[in-house]
């Protein structure tokens, strides 16, 4: 009984370790949604959710405020600015911007942080790459503004509506504000979780 109980234990303390997860565990773990905190909005089919599983228990507190903020915040009227959560650990640009022709958005790709991207209001393409397909580095990587941008071979475009939103990884070259259709209005929240 005292082993069974031992074993209980073990079996909790490798819950919160993703990486011993199978795909079913972490498919019914992410789509049960509790790491929301009870924010409606849905997560995009582009999710690593392997990844996104991982950073979530090692920085769950971050997490946590962040879809906390995300649910609380009046972000079709919040003034256009960074809002710090957590100082660099955890911040919010909120912009506004008309959507780009294809020519003129570039992919890019972070080091320091994840980005959750939402579109408060309005609507845009987000092109997705993994970092297997970047072909030509347009800009070298900058340390203080972690962002370096290129080209890849192949991409694919994900429609970014008020309904979802986005998290992109280190791995994940990412193409935000391009035009669906028409170039339109935008509002967006993007909140950089830190890695470390």
């Amino acid at each position: 009984m005292v082993f069974a109980g031992f074993l209980g234990f073990l079996g909790c303390k490798t819950s919160t370790d993703p990486s011993t997860w199978s795909d079913k565990q972490l498919n019914k773990w992410f789509e049960k949604g509790e790491w929301l905190n009870g924010w409606t909005v849905k997560p995009d089919e582009s999710i690593n959710r392997k990844a996104f599983a991982a950073t979530y228990f090692q920085h769950k507190e971050r997490w946590d405020k962040a879809f906390k903020f995300l649910k609380e915040s009046d972000l079709s009227g919040m003034e256009l600015k960074r809002y710090d959560l957590d100082g660099n650990n955890l911040y919010v640009p909120l912009s506004e911007y008309m959507s780009k022709n294809e020519e003129d958005a570039r992919y890019e790709a972070h080091r320091k942080y994840i980005d959750i991207q939402y579109v408060v209001s309005g609507k845009e393409l987000i092109g997705v790459a993994p970092l297997a397909q970047m072909k030509d580095i347009l800009e070298p990587y900058s340390e203080e503004k972690d962002i370096m941008f290129m080209t890849v071979n192949q991409g694919t475009n994900y429609q970014a509506l008020p309904d979802r939103f986005f998290i992109f990884f280190p791995e994940d070259l990412h193409r935000p504000g391009l035009k669906d259709g028409e170039n339109t209005p935008v509002r967006k929240a993007v909140v950089k979780v830190k890695i470390d």
